[in-house]
């Protein structure tokens, strides 16, 4: 599998803050999904000095860059326009022995 760290900053216009806030539970639904395949591997909001939410970090894993591409498309944060840029690493998560 294929792993890959996404890191997606929300718009800064006036409405950025109560559109993320709309569509959150959408995008944690959207989650469940990923999950259970195995795809979604660690995630969070990235929090401004205030802590509010203006991003999010995922890392999340598939087959292939097509598949992180399709999953993509139906994200409601990118559907609905929160993150107004999106940046996607190829990742690696360590393997730590205990």
């Amino acid at each position: 599998m294929l792993q890959f760290i996404l890191r997606g900053l929300d718009g800064t216009d006036e409405n950025a803050f109560e559109r993320r806030n709309l569509v959150r539970p959408e995008h944690l639904e959207n989650l469940i999904p990923l999950k259970k395949s195995g795809n979604y591997i660690l995630g969070g909001a990235i929090l401004n000095q205030d802590a509010n939410m203006i991003g999010s970090v995922l890392i999340l894993q598939f087959e292939t860059q097509t598949d992180l591409d399709n999953y993509l498309k139906t994200e409601p944060y990118v559907v609905q326009k929160v993150w107004a840029t999106i940046e996607i690493s190829p990742f690696k998560v360590a393997q730590i022995k205990s």
